[in-house]
């Protein structure tokens, strides 16, 4: 990937180096107390110090990386306190956002929610859907639906948060699958306008997932 950037635009290389960063830290490739060193960043991408500084700053004001006196940037240890947190949180503003999609369906949104339900349906017949990427898919739909750019953006820097600790840990027998269906019921929801029942399943979908990651954290 680094061989194709360039020095021409600084912004979108600036992106580039936070977005590679920060899924570096997700996959588990830079792990909690690793140091993250812009000299050895910028010799490996090829790149000038600057972009990585700047999406350093960028990942420490997510609490991804802190800065650490007489070692420098390391990456940050996610504790069980800041995960429930996020859940709470996540719970009042995916819920919100799955309302406001139910509002404001309309014939675009439907025929996403088709395609994506289908894929859905598909992975749990087979067994081998990427559940990660349905994920992903499932996530930025309901937050582009919302019709509200802001929690849209909020929505998208709290999954990552909740990501980086399911990366430490394997999923629950059983669980990938359950959330799926949970998908498909708020989506369900949503295409038809139920803007109750959408926001009430969202609820109890993070409830679970919150469950979920606790007996992860016990194991």
């Amino acid at each position: 990937m680094a061989e194709s950037w360039t020095q021409e635009d600084l912004s979108p290389i600036r992106d580039k180096v936070y977005a590679y960063l920060k899924d570096a830290i997700l996959r588990g490739e830079y792990k909690a107390g690793d140091r993250l060193v812009e000299r050895v960043l910028a010799e490996k991408l090829n790149i000038s110090r600057t972009p990585i500084r700047e999406a350093l700053f960028r990942l420490e004001t997510q609490r991804f990386v802190r800065t650490v006196p007489r070692k420098g940037v390391v990456v940050n240890e996610i504790t069980q306190a800041e995960i429930l947190e996020v859940f709470m949180i996540l719970a009042s503003l995916e819920s919100l956002a799955a309302r406001l999609a139910a509002q404001k369906v309309n014939d675009e949104i439907v025929a996403e929610i088709d395609r994506l339900m289908a894929e859905m349906d598909e992975a749990l017949q087979d067994g081998d859907g990427d559940e990660v990427e349905l994920n992903i898919k499932y996530n930025d739909l309901i937050g582009r639906a919302s019709g509200n750019p802001k929690l849209h953006e909020m929505l998208v820097d709290l999954k990552d948060y909740v990501r980086a600790f399911s990366n430490l840990s394997s999923a629950l027998p059983g669980r990938t699958k359950e959330a799926l269906r949970e998908h498909q019921d708020i989506l369900g929801a949503i295409r038809g306008g139920e803007e109750d029942l959408a926001e009430s399943f969202t609820r109890i979908h993070l409830e679970k997932s919150r469950k979920a990651y606790m007996n992860r954290s016990q194991v």
